[in-house]
C-alpha cells in the first residue's frame, strides 16, 4: 500500500483528457490549452466550466458568432499570435466574468462600436502588435472597469477625440512606437485615474496643437511619464525636427489658418453628365477638406426638384477628410443634385469654407426623348430639333454599327474593282493560237508572200502586228497567161504558172 500512494499522487496531478476536451488540446480542471496547433477556427468541444482558454500562435481569421457562447465561466482568454481581420459587434458579450483579454499580433485595422460590449469586468486589454489605423469615438466605452489598455505598436495616426470615453478607471495607457502627429486634450479628459502614460516613437507635430501637451507636462503631467517616456521629439516642422517637445516654446508652436480655393464658384451641368469639382486648400498643419451640400428648406425647393424621383446628390467623398485638396464627384448628374455646396478646410489654427453652386440645364437631354403627343402646335423648327438624327445625336451603339457598314461597303467595292482589273489582264494575256506556218512579217527567210497571206495579230503585250499565213494559198485561182520559159527559169514543174513578179514592202 505504501507503493501505491506516490502512484495515486501522481495521477491527480497529470493531465486530464475528459471527454468534452477537444482533440490536441489539453485539458485541466478549468483550464484548455490549445495553443500552436495550427487552428484556423475555434475548436468545438471546450468544457463550459472553462475558466482560462490558451489559443495562442494559431491561424484563427475569425471568431463566428456563437463560439464563445457556451463559456460563460471564462475568466482569462488568450488570442495573441493568430490572424483575426475584425472583431463582430457582440464577440465578447457572454464573457460578462472576462478580466483579461489578449488579442497582441493579430491583423485588426479597426474597431467596430460594440465589439467589446458586454465585458463590463475586464480589467486588460492587450491590442498591440496589430494595424489599427484610426480609433474612433466610443470604441471603448463599454470597459468602464478596464485599467490597462495597450495599444503600442500599432499604425494609429488619429485618435478621435471621443475615443477613450468611459474609461474612467484606466490607469494605465500605452500609445507608443504609432504614427500619431497629434493628440487633443479633449481626447485624454475621460482618463481619471490614469498614472502612466506612454506616448514616446511617435512622429509627433510641433505646432500649436500641441501646445497644451507641453503646458501639461510641464505643470503636472510628468508624474504620468517615466524618463524615458518624457523624451517626447518632435518630427515637424523642419525647423523642429529632433526636438523635444519639453525644450521647445511656446511661440515656436504656431499654426497657419487655412485658406480654400474653388474655381468656378458656378457651374451649369447637362442632365446624365459627370462632374469634379476641385477645392484646394493650404495652411499649417495640411488641412482636412470635406465637401457637404447644403440643405434647403423644402418650401424653397425648385418645383422639379420636388418632382423628381428619388434625387439625392451623392459625393464622392462626402463626410470623408482629404489631405490638402478634395474633390467632388457627381456621376449622372439629375436635377437632385441642383444646389449649394461648400468645401471646408480646417487645422488647428482654424477653419475656412467655400460656396459652390451647380446649375442643372433640363432642357438639352429632352432632345433625344421620344416626343410625346402634342398639345398644343409646335413650330416647324422646333420639331426638326427634336427628331434631328445628327450623327452625333445617335448613340454610341448605333454610331458603331453605321462606321462599321460603311467601312464593309468600302471593302466590297474595292474587292469588285480589284476583280474587273484581274479579269481584264487575263482578256489580254490570252489570244488564240496562230495558224500553222505563222510567220512574223519581218522573216523574209521563207520566201516572198501576198497581202492574202497577211493576218492582223496582237502580242501578249497589245502591241498590234501583221504576220503572214502560210497555210492561206499564195496565188489566185485561174488561168494566167506567162511564158512558158519563165516557169522553167524558176524551177517549176512544167505547166505550173506564175503571176508577175510583183514586191511588196511590209511595215510593223
Amino acid at each position: 500500500m505504501a507503493s501505491r500512494a506516490p502512484a495515486l499522487l501522481l495521477l491527480l496531478f497529470l493531465p486530464s483528457h475528459p471527454e468534452g476536451c477537444p482533440a490536441a488540446c489539453h485539458c485541466y480542471s478549468a483550464t484548455v490549452e490549445c495553443g500552436a496547433l495550427r487552428l484556423r477556427v475555434v475548436p468545438q468541444g471546450i468544457p463550459p466550466g472553462t475558466q482560462t482558454l490558451f489559443l495562442q500562435d494559431n491561424s484563427i481569421t475569425r471568431l463566428e458568432p456563437g463560439t464563445l457562447a457556451p463559456l460563460a465561466s471564462l475568466r482569462h482568454l488568450y488570442l495573441h499570435n493568430n490572424s483575426l481581420h475584425a472583431l463582430e459587434s457582440g464577440a465578447f458579450r457572454a464573457q460578462p466574468r472576462l478580466l483579461e483579454l489578449a488579442l497582441t499580433g493579430n491583423r485588426l485595422r479597426g474597431l467596430r462600436g460594440g465589439a467589446f460590449a458586454g465585458l463590463a469586468q475586464l480589467r486588460v486589454l492587450y491590442l498591440a502588435g496589430n494595424q489599427l489605423v484610426r480609433l474612433l469615438d466610443f470604441t471603448f466605452l463599454h470597459l468602464p472597469r478596464l485599467q490597462e489598455l495597450h495599444l503600442q505598436e500599432n499604425n494609429i495616426e488619429l485618435l478621435e477625440d471621443q475615443a477613450l470615453a468611459g474609461l474612467s478607471s484606466l490607469a494605465l495607457l500605452d500609445l507608443s512606437r504609432n504614427q500619431l502627429g497629434t493628440i487633443s486634450q479633449e481626447a485624454l479628459q475621460p482618463l481619471a485615474s490614469l498614472q502612466v502614460l506612454r506616448l514616446t516613437e511617435n512622429p509627433w507635430r510641433c505646432d500649436c496643437a500641441l501646445h497644451w501637451l507641453g503646458a501639461w507636462i510641464k505643470e503636472g503631467g510628468q508624474r504620468l511619464l517615466s524618463s524615458r517616456d518624457k523624451k517626447i521629439m518632435c518630427a515637424e516642422p523642419p525647423r523642429l525636427a529632433l526636438q523635444s517637445l519639453l525644450d521647445v516654446s511656446g511661440s515656436s508652436l504656431i499654426c497657419i489658418p487655412p485658406s480654400v480655393h474653388v474655381e468656378p464658384l458656378e457651374v451649369t451641368a447637362n442632365l446624365g453628365e459627370d462632374l469634379r469639382v476641385a477645392c484646394q486648400a493650404s495652411g499649417y498643419p495640411q488641412p482636412l477638406v470635406t465637401w457637404r451640400k447644403v440643405s434647403q428648406p423644402r418650401e424653397n425647393r425648385p418645383q422639379a426638384q420636388a418632382q423628381l424621383e428619388g434625387g439625392v446628390a451623392s459625393l464622392g467623398r462626402h463626410g470623408a477628410p482629404d489631405t490638402g485638396s478634395g474633390m467632388l464627384f457627381l456621376t449622372n448628374i439629375t436635377l437632385a443634385h441642383a444646389g449649394k455646396y461648400e468645401c471646408e478646410a480646417a487645422n488647428a489654427g482654424g477653419a475656412a469654407r467655400v460656396p459652390f453652386r451647380l446649375l442643372v440645364n433640363a432642357t438639352r437631354p429632352h432632345r433625344l426623348a421620344p416626343l410625346a403627343p402634342a398639345t398644343r402646335p409646335i413650330g416647324h423648327e422646333q420639331q426638326h430639333e427634336a427628331g434631328s438624327m445628327a450623327f452625333r445625336a445617335l448613340g454610341l451603339a448605333t454610331q458603331t454599327a453605321i462606321a462599321a457598314a460603311i467601312a464593309l461597303l468600302a471593302l466590297t467595292a474595292l474587292l469588285l474593282a480589284a476583280m474587273i482589273c484581274r479579269r481584264r489582264r487575263r482578256r489580254k494575256k490570252a489570244r488564240a493560237p496562230p495558224g500553222e506556218g505563222t510567220l512574223f512579217v519581218n522573216d523574209y527567210s521563207d520566201g516572198p508572200c501576198t497581202f492574202a497571206q497577211l493576218e492582223e495579230f496582237r502580242d501578249e503585250r497589245g502591241h498590234e502586228m501583221f504576220v503572214i499565213d502560210r497555210s492561206k494559198p499564195l496565188f489566185v485561182e485561174g488561168p494566167v497567161d506567162a511564158p512558158e520559159d519563165r516557169s522553167t527559169a524558176e524551177g517549176l514543174a512544167p505547166g505550173f504558172h506564175l503571176p508577175p513578179r510583183v514586191a511588196y514592202e511590209i511595215h510593223c
